[in-house]
């Protein structure tokens, strides 16, 4: 097995140290986003319980663009099929097998992808999800991967699965916030008509499974820091709760397995600002962070956002979360493997 693929699947084993899947048992799983940093997580978890299982299950794993090479590694098994194909094309969704569970994680989650790509974004979270739906077998689980981003326009944190916020449709970021809402409601459609199906409002997640172009902030960083350029934009005061992705894997899984309710807040519970991030990657890789020669902010207050997990946690017992330290290591180490593919 790849280092890649070996890193992924020590994260897997921690997961699978909390949760029962001995539900999926002589089942069908389609996982969307399947290449990306939370589809392979899934697919490892898969692999790891194969062998404990009776009665074997089947996995289609759904990827848009050429995976990296070491995804391979987690498709190697006679039950698992990767599928290569355009989620905005009806003919392509239509050819999809019907299934027992499906987990809707196929996503532009980076804002520079989302924005380039509108109307795929618009398409991926409406009418993607909604032909999934028609590709679930009766009696069956699905989870609809959404995003904090549905808060945006709120003010005080930590935001609540009760509330949500407001965007004019004409921003560049409407089409990723209003498609989510939308795949949110087609869900709840489904739900008041008998279907096992929830929602997932996932935020800030990160850890080993990134490409090495991923534009988000903690893998900008490790990549500007590799260069000896770890350069901020301002003074990096913005406060946001980083999940690392086994605390993110796992509550999905009980949520997808378990969940009671409809919709469920996914996050960390550690706040960090920006410049926390920045300092603890220059240490783990010895580069200095570089402020910018301008004022601080005029109010002194720094632009906040996090999530109430309150639910999830009281639901499922969770109190134990990765520090960031300790995962922006792991996601260091991940990011030194991948320049070994290059």
């Amino acid at each position: 097995m790849s280092k890649q693929a070996n890193l992924i699947e020590s994260n897997a084993h921690t997961i699978l140290e909390k949760i029962d899947l001995s539900a999926l048992q002589g089942k069908s799983i389609l996982i969307t986003g399947a290449s990306g940093l939370i589809g392979i997580h899934f697919l490892s978890c898969l692999k790891i319980i194969r062998e404990q299982m009776k009665e074997p299950f089947q996995v289609f794993g759904i990827v848009n663009r050429k995976p990296l090479a070491f995804v391979k590694e987690f498709f190697d098994y006679e039950q698992a099929h990767m599928l290569q194909g355009d989620l905005t094309d009806i003919d392509f969704l239509k050819s999809l097998p019907n299934v027992d569970y499906i987990i809707h994680a196929a996503s532009y989650g980076q804002p520079i992808r989302f924005m380039e790509n509108p109307l795929k974004t618009l398409k991926l979270n409406t009418l993607a999800t909604y032909l999934l739906f028609e590709k679930l077998n009766e009696g069956g689980k699905f989870l609809f991967v959404s995003s904090s981003e549905v808060y945006i326009g709120l003010n005080t944190p930590p935001f609540k699965e009760s509330e949500i916020g407001t965007i004019m449709t004409n921003q560049p970021r409407a089409c990723y916030v209003e498609a989510k809402r939308c795949g949110e409601a087609i869900v709840n459609v489904y739900r008041r008509k008998g279907v096992d199906a929830k929602i997932v409002r996932l935020s800030a997640t990160y850890g080993p499974g990134t490409r090495l172009d991923d534009k988000r902030v903690i893998s900008s960083f490790i990549q500007k820091a590799y260069k000896g350029d770890l350069k901020l934009m301002d003074h990096g005061r913005a406060v946001r709760a980083y999940c690392y992705v086994t605390d993110a894997v796992e509550n999905m899984w009980n949520v997808l397995l378990h969940g009671k309710d409809d919709i469920y807040n996914i996050g960390g519970i550690y706040k960090n600002t920006i410049a926390q991030v920045a300092e603890i990657i220059g240490e783990l890789i010895d580069v200095s962070v570089v402020y910018p020669d301008i004022p601080d902010e005029v109010n002194g207050s720094p632009e906040e956002s996090w999530l109430d997990v309150e639910k999830i946690n009281n639901e499922f017992k969770k109190t134990n979360y990765v520090m960031l330290k300790e995962g922006i290591k792991k996601t260091v180490e991940w990011y030194q493997l991948l320049q070994e593919l290059e």
